[in-house]
């Protein structure tokens, strides 16, 4: 019998703390080089960690929940030699686990060749997994992340066909899926648009490929699929801000001496919340169903925040119960752990509304996306000064512009006015957020 060895934890960059997935090997696998072993999980990414050499699992030493860092301890095997067939090693762990009988069904098992045609159970409310076959998308070879993915989309991954090691599921194959079913709608009628034509751009002069940011990506996808499923009206207002502008500069220097910077976008988020008390249609998001809509009870504000390699929408927790001193100091502290990606996924959970500010950039007024499952998202523009007619005569008057987007779904167009009419106030006149 050949020495054990243990198999580690090998380089994975600056994380200390990375949670277990996925276990894709059992005691009594035959493993060859570069089979994965487990999934680990990142706040931005999921990784495979490779077998660096082969031989027979004979302990496995993690499990789903784990968290796990360089030099952890995954599992321990004994090695082969080098005269062993290579094709034992290359057949699958769920080939060897069927004789073996080691592992669930559902941690290794292939798509089935069960009939395409064949309907899913019934459902007594309409859902966009609804279609889904729950027997071949638990069978199917894939990573909880790419799960969670495949349902958000709507995609059965008993349809789909995977391109990975031993049949695995990878999210770009999802991704060819979905690209393939709406080109199929589009030939057939569908929605009636021709796919973007491939083009070679070097044909016209000289170009450069420059890959996307795995955060431009995640973000693309999100923002696609909220573009494209929800029914998005804006509503574009102004707030007189020269009061409140003028009482923020009166206080800087008091925050700064406690080392705080003290920015509108706090006074933005305290307004936010008195309207979302006064209108809880705003605080709300529609449940699976499409049929209930859940209303929220606490007030966790999303702020945008533009990174190197992408946006990122942090939560700012009960903001309702927090004051401006606290709140500024959370907007700093968060910032910095954005730009520095030491955000964690809890950290980008759980918002009820949020805030895209471009006013430290410019622009007169945009159309925000909104971050689904939230039914609303306030844009926020740079401030100007204009010439407004007060008390018989022009006075120059501190404006900020406004631009709220939000699901026609659950908000209709009168709402959304009374809805920016009030904040306007309450940023006009700072004395009504104490009401």
């Amino acid at each position: 019998m050949s020495e054990l060895k243990e198999i580690r934890v090998p380089d994975i960059g600056d994380f200390k703390s990375v949670e277990v997935i996925e276990v894709l090997v059992h005691e009594g696998d035959v493993i060859a080089p570069e089979d994965s072993l487990i999934t680990l999980e990142s706040d931005k990414a999921s990784m495979e960690i490779p077998a660096p050499e082969a031989g027979t699992v004979r302990e496995v030493k993690v499990k789903v929940g784990d968290h796990v860092a360089e030099g952890s301890p995954i599992l321990v095997i004994e090695p082969v030699g080098e005269k062993v067939d290579a094709n034992k090693l290359s057949s699958s762990p769920t080939e060897t686990s069927t004789k073996s009988a080691a592992p669930s069904p559902s941690a290794f098992a292939p798509p089935t060749s069960e009939s395409r045609s064949q309907a899913a159970p019934p459902h007594n409310k309409p859902s966009p997994t609804a279609h889904i076959h729950e027997e071949r998308f638990r069978k199917a070879h894939a990573s909880p992340s790419v799960r969670r993915f495949a349902r958000e989309l709507g995609v059965d991954l008993g349809d789909v066909h995977g391109s990975g090691n031993k049949g695995r599921i990878l999210r770009k194959d999802v991704q060819s899926h979905v690209k393939h079913v709406l080109s199929q709608l589009s030939a057939g009628g569908g929605l009636g648009v021709a796919p973007m034509p491939e083009i070679d751009f070097a044909q016209f002069g000289e170009v450069e490929t420059q890959p996307l940011t795995r955060i431009n990506k995640l973000t693309g996808q999100n923002l696609h699929r909220n573009w494209v499923t929800v029914p998005h009206v804006t509503q574009f207002d102004e707030a007189d801000v020269t009061e409140l502008e003028s009482f923020r500069k009166e206080m800087v220097r008091e925050y700064a001496e406690k080392g705080v910077k003290l920015t509108l976008l706090a006074f933005l988020m305290k307004a936010v919340v008195s309207a979302l008390r006064e209108f809880p249609r705003f605080n709300a998001s529609l449940d699976a169903s499409r049929e209930n809509l859940i209303l929220k009870k606490y007030f966790h504000i999303g702020i945008a925040v533009d990174t190197q390699d992408g946006l990122v929408v942090p939560v700012i927790r009960d903001v309702d119960r927090k004051s401006l001193m606290d709140l500024a100091r959370e907007l700093g502290e968060v910032s910095i752990r954005a730009r520095e990606k030491k955000l964690k996924p809890s950290d980008m959970q759980g918002g009820c509304f949020s805030i895209s500010s471009l006013g430290g950039i410019g622009g007169t007024a945009f159309t925000p996306i909104i971050n689904a499952p939230e039914v609303a998202i306030l844009g926020v523009s740079r401030t100007r000064w204009h010439p407004v007619y007060k008390d018989g005569e022009f006075v120059p008057r501190l404006m900020l512009p406004l631009s709220l987007s939000y699901d026609h779904r659950v908000i209709d167009g009168a709402l959304g006015a009374r809805f920016t009419t009030f904040l306007s106030k309450l940023l006009s006149d700072t004395r009504r957020m104490l009401l």
